[in-house]
This record gives C-alpha cells, structure tokens and sequence, in this order.
C-alpha cells in the first residue's frame, strides 16, 4: 500500500501543465461582459441562462432545451419552474393564472400568447394552471381567473383580473411596468 502512494507522489498531475495562466485584460473583459448581461430562467426547462443585454431583442434561446427565453409561446409552468422564474429573471414576469374550463381563459389564451410576441427581449409571459396546481392560485390570493400578476424582481407589482385582448394586455403591462 505504501508502495502505490509514494508511486502516485512522484507522478505529475497532467492537466495542471495545461492550464494558461489568467491575465488582467481577460478578466477585466469578462467582468464587463457580465455587467451589461441579464439573467433569464427558461420557462420550459427551468436552466438559468445569462444572455447579453444587446442580444435580447434577437430571441435567445435556452442553452439547454433551446426554447425561445422571451417572444415564443408562453410556457406552461409547474410550482418550481414558476417560482424559479419570477425569483430570478432580471426582466419583468407575467403570469397568466388560467383553467382549462374556464371560457375566458380559453378566448384569451390567443391573446396572451400574442403579446409574448410583441414583448420579445423586454419581458417574459408564462401561464399557470390553477386547476392542477391550485395551492400556487392560493399562495396569490387568485379569486377569479383568468388573471395575471407581474412580477418584478421576485415580487409582485401589480395585477389584472378579465380576458382581454393582445393590445389591452400590452398597454397594461406596459403602465404596470413604467410603475415597477
């Protein structure tokens, strides 16, 4: 047994000769690159992704599942990827809390999901079922559906209740935002 250890000690760790030194102007770049990035959960997956604040208007995509983070189909959450969400991501967060039996969750569903489109790289739209995961409906105190709840910064700044239409929801979102 003494043996295999004092051979191990004479041999060389192979990968500490392979490892560049780090220079000042690398980390000095790197450290500016992560000031002017965000970071952005993926509603799909749940991965958090730090994208560039100049490639948000471009649909990144998660580095995981490659979904679209911002302007795709509004992602359907459960309880984690929903907290997640609105605890981490830099950008404001709507929630559309809805039901499968619901009409007016039905009617506006098209609605929210063009809204995400508008909102690409200036905010994040997911849907929440109250029916499979009704303790996350009481958590917020959700009386009535649909209703959606922006969340900034983890919590929450305002709050909608009634279907409305894509133009309605935008102009909501974007007064509720100039508030945040």
């Amino acid at each position: 047994m003494q043996e295999e250890f004092a051979s191990m000690q004479r041999q060389p760790f192979p990968a500490a000769a392979k490892i560049p030194p780090l220079s000042l102007p690398s980390l000095v770049l790197n450290k500016a690159m992560m000031e002017s990035s965000l970071i952005l959960p993926c509603a799909h997956c749940g991965q958090l992704n730090r994208v560039p604040s100049a490639k948000l208007g471009n649909r990144p995509v998660c580095a995981t599942c490659h979904q679209a983070l911002t302007g795709g189909k509004p992602a359907e959450l459960d309880p984690e990827r929903f907290q997640k969400l609105i605890q981490r991501s830099d950008l404001p967060v709507i929630i559309d809390f809805w039901a499968p039996w619901c009409g007016p969750c039905k009617m506006m569903a098209p609605e929210f999901a063009k809204a995400a489109a508008s909102l690409a790289g200036k905010a994040i739209l997911a849907k929440l079922n109250t029916q499979d995961y009704p303790q996350a409906a009481a958590q917020f105190g959700i009386s009535g559906i649909p209703t959606m709840i922006l969340f900034h910064k983890g919590r929450e700044a305002a709050r909608k209740s009634g279907a409305m239409q894509a133009p309605q929801i935008l102009a909501w979102i974007q007064s509720e935002s100039s508030k945040a």
